[in-house]
């Protein structure tokens, strides 16, 4: 494993995906222990997409007291059917929310008849449980949530908004094999912004593949600001990047 820091940001590399998910499940495995031993619940904010499988699989085998954890998503498809595999919270449903028995999951409704009425209530929600730790990732046009680099606000007034996907973003969701081709993948979607991931004291951000390694080198390498929504990560106080070979491979 190979360890730097940028700015504030840790960074720890590994030389395969197994492995990277390996320690990153391991960080976050023992910051929940450490949180529920002073805490009677925590609070626990998971993305949704194919980088997170590794790290899911790992904490539904661990030992965490999942039944002290409040789980929430961060993004959510506007207008898909509640039964698409392709919502995040089915997906997360999938892969965590249904195989580990947590306190409380907490979905965004993608057929909410007001999005932004929806908004309202889960920026809510997040108010009364501020989150202890943020799972995430970074998208291919850097990122985080539904922040794309033209709707990205690092100062934004909001907890929860609708947004506008760009191309480069819902290509992506084609690319990683969610959906067949571009025309499939909705337009909108409600997102948590920068700012709930500004405040949160604890985030680990696990990124591996090929495709994200342009995304890496501007978050590591470029200046830090909404042009590539991720580089805020090196202004957080407590934030771990986890990549593989193939996801740090333009870093030099």
């Amino acid at each position: 494993m190979k360890t730097l820091t940028v700015d504030k940001l840790q960074v720890k590399i590994m030389p395969n995906r197994t492995e990277m998910g390996e320690v990153a499940a391991a960080d976050i495995h023992a910051k929940i222990k450490e949180l529920l031993a002073v805490k009677e619940e925590i609070n626990i904010i998971f993305a949704a997409a194919p980088s997170q499988n590794d790290v899911l699989q790992s904490l539904v085998d661990s030992d965490i007291e999942w039944n002290r954890v409040n789980a929430f998503h961060m993004d959510e498809y506007i207008g898909l059917d509640k039964s698409a595999p392709q919502g995040f919270g089915n997906f997360l449903n999938e892969h965590i929310f249904g195989k580990a028995p947590f306190k409380s999951v907490n979905y965004i409704d993608c057929e909410a008849a007001d999005p932004e009425q929806e908004c309202e209530r889960y920026a809510k929600l997040l108010e009364e449980n501020p989150a202890d730790i943020i799972i995430m990732g970074i998208g291919e046009n850097g990122h985080i949530a539904f922040n794309d680099p033209w709707v990205a606000d690092f100062k934004d007034t909001k907890k929860v908004k609708t947004v506008l996907l760009d191309e480069v973003c819902r290509q992506q969701q084609v690319n990683d094999g969610c959906f067949k081709e571009l025309s499939q993948v909705p337009k909108q979607a409600i997102t948590l912004t920068c700012p709930v991931f500004n405040e949160a004291p604890q985030l680990f951000c696990i990124v591996p593949a090929p495709t994200k390694a342009q995304a890496v080198k501007r978050t590591l390498c470029g200046a830090i600001n909404e042009e590539c929504p991720a580089t805020i990560l090196r202004e957080h106080e407590a934030a771990v990047l986890y990549l593989d070979a193939d996801s740090s491979a333009l870093l030099g």
